[in-house]
């Protein structure tokens, strides 16, 4: 039960200044990952890309209710998850979150110095804080350690593995989202070939997939399961091989160049063959690799955006001109 719930719940979060009494939030957080990935390795949006504004403001009001029934002094961050349209608490967190310089760059609010003045005896008056519309969008992306360690799988999940993260910014969620991906030296291909394979849970999810690939003029590779899948949905893909099948394999089409993204959904524990080695070559040859559905989709949505055109380099202060 819980394990499903995870598999539909879209987790956010929501950083909070608070004075015991009274409690500002400058922004709510979308993870990008569904609930089960560690919110310190999922990829996040500020403002939210998918959330209704029923649940924005119940997360509000949560945050707030929790940090005056605390009685928090200071900063803190709470973890929801929402599944058809219901939010759940996960965990609340009365300090600082790494999220919070995030949110600092990206909204225009100095949250420590608001914060650290708090806790020396002002409150949240003095500061005269007010909600603003923020007209361009901020992603953080983690970034993972497994260039350095080859032989560990880079599946994401509870357990946090990444070493630090970066910021993509920009006036729309899909440009804000490959930035961040350059940043994290994740390079998404503007052209060229796609392997899809993904478990038996996500096939319908991977259709639309492929057909956004095609329409975004890919090729589509795609393991025999998948390969089936698509092609009995009149979706055009050319089958490859799995390690244990035949050659020239995926790990072949890997080492020449042949395959540019790589989108794998783990199978599991269940599977009868190990598929890690897909994801270990992508790091072995550098060949960007996404490894659960949400982040598929951002990904096409920044090819999107980067196939429109060049985007020019902006200041941060630039960037905090718009917001009024």
């Amino acid at each position: 039960m819980i394990d499903k719930f995870l598999q539909n719940a879209l987790e956010t979060e929501s950083d909070a200044i608070s004075d015991g009494t009274d409690v500002f939030v400058p922004a709510v957080m979308e993870h990008i990952e569904y609930a089960g990935i560690h919110s310190g390795d999922s990829a996040c949006v500020i403002p939210p890309v998918s959330l209704s504004k029923e649940s924005i403001n119940t997360i509000n009001e949560y945050t707030k209710l929790i940090a005056k029934s605390l009685k928090v002094k200071g900063l803190m961050n709470i973890q929801y998850a929402i599944e058809n349209g219901k939010v759940y608490v996960l965990e609340a967190n009365p300090r600082a979150s790494r999220t919070v310089p995030l949110v600092s760059k990206v909204c225009n609010i100095n949250m420590v110095k608001y914060a650290t003045g708090i806790m020396l005896g002002k409150t949240l008056k003095d500061y005269k804080l007010e909600h603003k519309n923020i007209p361009h969008f901020g992603v953080k992306e983690a970034v993972f350690p497994f260039t350095m360690f080859p032989e560990v799988d880079p599946v994401l999940g509870p357990e946090m593995r990444s070493t630090g993260e970066v910021l993509g910014m920009a006036e729309s969620f899909g440009l804000a989202f490959y930035k961040a991906q350059e940043g994290a030296k994740q390079f998404l291909p503007l052209k060229g070939n796609v392997l899809i394979s993904v478990n038996k849970k996500d096939r319908e999810e991977s259709l639309k997939l492929a057909g956004m690939f095609n329409n975004l003029n890919f090729k589509i590779y795609a393991t025999k399961g998948t390969h089936k899948f698509l092609t009995d949905n009149n979706i055009k893909a050319e089958m490859i091989f799995k390690l244990h099948e035949d050659r020239p394999n995926i790990v072949d089409r890997i080492m020449n160049n042949e395959i540019h993204l790589i989108i794998n959904t783990p199978a599991g524990k269940n599977s009868e063959y190990d598929d890690s080695y897909i994801r270990k070559n992508a790091i072995k040859y550098r060949v960007p690799y996404i490894t659960t559905i949400q982040a598929a989709y951002a990904a096409i949505k920044g090819i999107e955006k980067r196939k429109e055109g060049e985007y020019s380099v902006k200041q941060l202060q630039e960037y905090h001109k718009g917001i009024k």
